[in-house]
């Protein structure tokens, strides 16, 4: 017989990035696990209604344009890695609504490549986080202090290395939505 499941997150709203190469794995284990809490996970890429193509073939579609939301809107932002955030960082839009997360004290949670995007957005200095070996360079020129584990949460940061750290990385950001400061 099926049991009740628990949906701790139910209430919360979450926007994730999406852009064309982004790590396939990295975006759909947040969603679906985030979902699978409870939290509404709203898809945002540069345009409304797009499919984006995964790093490995995945298609992505975006529920909105990031160029239309607010942060005020959301409890959270999750950032994918791939190649994806190399475009977005690019992107004046993105680095505010970044920004608008940190600074109001909300989630920011960046796995693999996509520090890149807090990176350009400036929101790292002084914070502890970890990322691929890849931006290790990145992260520190940032200000940030880089480590390597599976995941750091510093506050309201949540950060990971790669896809195999996937399950503390999601772990993470249900701590950080779950915790007294985000309620």
């Amino acid at each position: 017989m099926l049991q009740y499941v628990e949906k701790p997150l139910k209430g919360k709203r979450l926007l994730l990035f999406v852009e064309d190469v982004y790590e396939d794995l990295e975006l759909w284990y947040p969603k679906l696990r985030m979902q699978e809490a409870g939290a509404e996970v709203v898809i945002a890429g540069p345009e409304a209604g797009k499919t984006y193509q995964g790093k490995h073939g995945y298609p992505c579609l975006s529920d909105v344009s990031y160029l239309h939301v607010s942060a005020e809107a959301f409890d959270g932002v999750i950032i994918p890695g791939g190649f994806m955030p190399d475009k977005l960082r690019r992107e004046p839009k993105v680095l505010q609504l970044v920004r608008e997360f940190a600074q109001a004290g909300k989630l920011v949670a960046a796995i693999c490549h996509g520090g890149w995007i807090p990176i350009s957005a400036k929101v790292y200095k002084g914070v502890c986080v970890t990322g691929s070996l890849g931006i290790k360079d990145d992260l520190e020129n940032a200000g940030a202090i880089w480590k390597d584990a599976p995941v750091i949460i510093d506050k309201h940061f949540v950060s990971s290395r790669k896809p195999d750290d996937l399950p503390d990385f999601c772990l993470g950001i249900i701590e950080v939505l779950l915790s007294p400061t985000q309620l």
